[in-house]
């Protein structure tokens, strides 16, 4: 299971994401290969690719946002 904590809202885009709930808030990608980059509260960068079907859920914590996601939605690229 996937955390981060960001202090930004992000935007998802309706060609690659679709709302599914929002109490708690749920986004699920309607396209292969869907990518974010998130910004944790420490101004660190995380580039995160998710499969079809990949969920990512938000809730709101005083200050910032809390982002969860199960890794296999993952999609994980071979660096060499």
């Amino acid at each position: 299971m996937g955390l981060l904590y960001t202090k930004f809202y992000i935007d998802f885009e309706p060609t690659e994401w679709k709302e599914l709930s929002s109490n708690p808030v749920i986004f699920e990608t309607i396209a292969n290969g869907v990518s974010l980059e998130i910004y944790d509260t420490s101004q660190n960068s995380y580039k995160l690719k998710f499969r079809k079907g990949g969920k990512i859920q938000i809730f709101r914590v005083v200050g910032k946002f809390r982002l969860t996601w199960d890794d296999n939605d993952l999609i994980l690229e071979n660096k060499q």
